[in-house]
């Protein structure tokens, strides 16, 4: 399948629409998290629909002595790419297509969940990507976008913008793609030498030892609800050999565990790759509730991010991975 090249929204509106319009956007560097993104979008946009990818490098978001003019640039693969994995069009607008006359004056803001996090690290950065999410969403007309879960506050912010302002579009967030040794694929990922890719895999090992910390935790949570709270049940049970895995399961699910357990576990992963060479150098590690980027309180229940971004060298990259706190319940 080849994707049609189009650099001006007067271009993308003259197009024939039969069907569901799917959008991917993209800032380029298009790699296999990208594809994933599109065949999702290919797939909800059936085939009597379209599925468009906007390539856009929106100087709005890169800060001051952020990588604006060494972002990668690549668009004739990033057509290629698009087309084999299923988008009808790539939408390529210039600066001027989508701010003419310079920078926006009024733009879209964050508000406090855009201070956070990310919006800590980067001031602004959110602001300026929601004024081109929402011009975007304007371009194109979508009926569905989608974007990756890698960036959990990104997508956290448009599904909020998208909710709160009352645009009549979908979003839909698709998991976060991995390469082999677990790195998160990034456009970053590119800058990386072999030494440094390997002290950034420190990100996803750190994520893991906190899911893995959290799904022991839970498990024997889930374990001492199992224990009998009789005194006859006990002493049946320790005549088969079960006392000292409920005395293990009781102990262990009522000590400290939890939020606090998994920062932990994820922390200690963090801290020993600030010793290597080169070193990983922590921006943040933060566990909070997806509804406003919060951290979350020990006794939280619910859905959580788990999130980490750090720097290797000259290059800062982020990622999360989504957690679900229960209770411990009635353990009779």
């Amino acid at each position: 399948m080849t994707a049609t090249l189009l650099r001006t929204a007067a271009d993308l509106h003259a197009r024939a629409r039969t069907g569901r319009r799917a959008v991917v956007m993209t800032m380029g560097a298009l790699h296999e998290g990208h594809a994933t993104l599109i065949r999702t979008a290919r797939t909800m946009a059936g085939p009597d629909g379209e599925v468009v990818v906007t390539v856009f490098v929106n100087p709005l978001q890169f800060g001051a002595g952020e990588d604006l003019d060494r972002y990668p640039r690549t668009l004739d693969a990033d057509v290629e790419l698009a087309g084999e994995s299923g988008a009808d069009a790539v939408f390529a607008p210039s600066v001027d297509e989508v701010y003419p006359g310079g920078e926006p004056q009024v733009r879209i803001s964050a508000g406090p969940m855009g201070e956070r996090l990310e919006g800590a690290a980067r001031p602004g950065h959110f602001d300026g990507m929601l004024t081109v999410v929402a011009k975007l969403l304007h371009l194109t007309r979508p009926d569905v976008a989608l974007y990756g879960q890698k960036d959990a506050q990104q997508l956290a912010l448009i599904r909020r913008m998208v909710r709160d302002l009352n645009f009549g579009v979908e979003i839909v967030g698709v998991p976060t793609v991995r390469e082999e040794d677990g790195l998160a694929l990034s456009s970053r990922n590119r800058y990386l030498s072999p030494a440094e890719r390997r002290t950034a895999l420190a990100l996803s090992q750190a994520l893991f030892a906190g899911r893995d910390r959290h799904a022991a935790q839970e498990a024997l949570r889930a374990r001492a609800r199992e224990v009998p709270a009789t005194r006859a049940r006990a002493e049946a049970l320790s005549a088969i050999g079960e006392s000292r895995a409920a005395a293990d399961a009781h102990a262990v699910a009522t000590t400290a565990g939890g939020p606090a357990a998994v920062r932990a576990a994820a922390r200690l992963v963090l801290d020993e790759a600030a010793r290597l060479d080169p070193p990983l150098r922590l921006d943040y590690l933060a566990l909070v509730d997806p509804a406003d980027f919060t951290e979350i309180g020990d006794e939280f229940t619910g859905e959580a991010v788990l999130a980490v971004a750090a720097r290797v060298g000259a290059t800062r990259l982020i990622d999360n991975l989504p957690l679900t706190f229960g209770t411990l319940g009635d353990a009779s």
